[in-house]
């Protein structure tokens, strides 16, 4: 499925190619907030063994790191719209097994884990690969980098929102091993979606490539090399991985300590749906705001949360700062897009951006394991203090920086290439 060639300046607006891309990202990862919690509830059926289930979830941990360096390289080389079809279509496959492997009686424990490994190898191909697209579909639709990243990082948040809730019902519908079924329906929707969309997406570099490697570590240099990029790209990684940290292993031993499962589903619900809100404004605003102060106020708030939670315990002051939090925080996604979109070439955009996730799947796990053990090392009200205090550092690093002078609005365009002293 070729890309085909751009005639940007001869076409009308067109609206189908984004609308199309939100969609298909919205199908794929509701299938992947489906997986998170359908992965470790299956494997807690067929073996009864809560270690089991964490290594079915920690599992996916080292592919997705690996193909998220890889896929900056399979992007770049073989299409961003054609990459985007074919990991969907591997995802689909790797859903689809579960379900088969119990309709023939030889669903078991291994082959729940291989699926596991599978999906996790392909998903951030395509996450990636949507990604890139966005500065294409935002030409295509004469629509602003700001709209579009608010949009598409409200969408995302929006799926994973979603996602559990309607794993939750599936499972008790049709059982576990079956929900899988809609997550393969919902990978093959999203293939059909990006593969019969009008997206006038660069060809493939025709030049004799490099070896990989080297080709991936081009996209490294480049992010590294770019102060804007690769200071927002690190204080928006490790302020994340700190407030996550939080929401994913503080919050719930929190709340399982208390047998209040309603009260943590709550609070990352407000999180959630604060951060939607706050990317569906920025979208509609962004344009006409200073990118700095934002983001800046973004990382800030997720310190405070941190600080907030540690010092009161009462939860109406806990949804307030959650739901503050993930508002404030919701710009800080699609600015960190957008810097990287607009100083980024065409030729280079894959490899850049599979750099940026990849430091987010090698951080991340990262700040999950090590927010385990300060539990068990000094408890918990100390654990969120030294996360509130580490995430203070990041917000007082981002207010001092002068590197984040030069992530203001590029009036060269999306794609154009990295400024000049950047």
């Amino acid at each position: 499925m070729p890309d085909a060639p751009r005639h940007d300046s001869e076409d009308r607006r067109d609206l189908e190619p984004f609308v199309a891309l939100e969609a298909a990202t919205l199908i794929a990862g509701t299938g992947n907030g489906v997986a998170a919690l359908a992965l470790p509830w299956l494997t807690l059926r067929l073996t009864n063994d809560p270690a089991a289930a964490g290594v079915v979830v920690a599992a996916g941990a080292l592919p997705t790191l690996v193909a998220s360096l890889a896929s900056g390289v399979v992007i770049d080389r073989l299409g961003r719209k054609r990459t985007s079809v074919g990991s969907d279509v591997f995802s689909a496959v790797s859903a689809g097994a579960i379900p088969l492997f119990g309709f023939l009686g030889i669903l078991t424990y291994p082959l729940v884990l291989a699926a596991s490994v599978a999906g996790a190898a392909f998903d951030p191909v395509g996450v990636t690969a949507r990604e890139a697209m966005l500065p294409d579909v935002a030409r295509r639709g004469r629509l602003d980098l700001e709209r579009v990243n608010g949009v598409h990082e409200a969408v995302w948040a929006l799926a994973f929102l979603v996602g559990p809730g309607v794993a939750g019902v599936l499972i008790a519908a049709i059982g576990a091993a079956q929900s899988f079924l809609a997550m393969f329906a919902g990978f093959v929707a999203s293939a059909v979606l990006v593969g019969t969309a009008r997206m006038r997406t660069p060809p493939p570099r025709t030049r004799p490539p490099q070896p990989w490697l080297a080709d991936a570590l081009d996209g490294l240099r480049f992010v590294w090399r770019d102060r804007a990029i690769r200071s927002t790209t690190l204080l928006s990684t490790i302020s994340f991985t700190l407030a996550y940290s939080v929401l994913a292993i503080v919050l719930p031993v929190v709340y399982e300590r208390l047998d209040q499962p309603q009260r943590l589903g709550l609070l990352v619900m407000a999180f959630s749906a604060g951060a939607i809100v706050g990317s569906l404004v920025y979208s509609a605003v962004g344009t006409w705001t200073a990118r700095r102060p934002v983001f800046v106020t973004g990382l800030v708030a997720m310190a405070a949360m941190a600080g907030v939670l540690a010092f009161s315990p009462a939860f109406r002051v806990r949804i307030a700062v959650m739901l503050a939090a993930g508002f404030a925080s919701g710009p800080v996604g699609p600015i960190v897009n957008v810097v990287l979109q607009e100083r980024a070439a065409e030729e280079i955009r894959g490899r850049a951006l599979a750099m940026v996730f990849a430091l987010d799947y090698a951080l991340f796990p990262v700040g999950y394991v090590s927010a385990g053990f300060l539990i068990n090392a000094v408890g918990i009200p100390r654990t969120f203090a030294l996360i509130g205090i580490g995430a203070g550092i990041v917000a007082f690093w981002s207010m001092a920086t002068p590197a984040l002078r030069g992530m203001e609005r590029s009036r060269r365009g999306p794609g154009a290439g990295p400024l000049p002293g950047g």
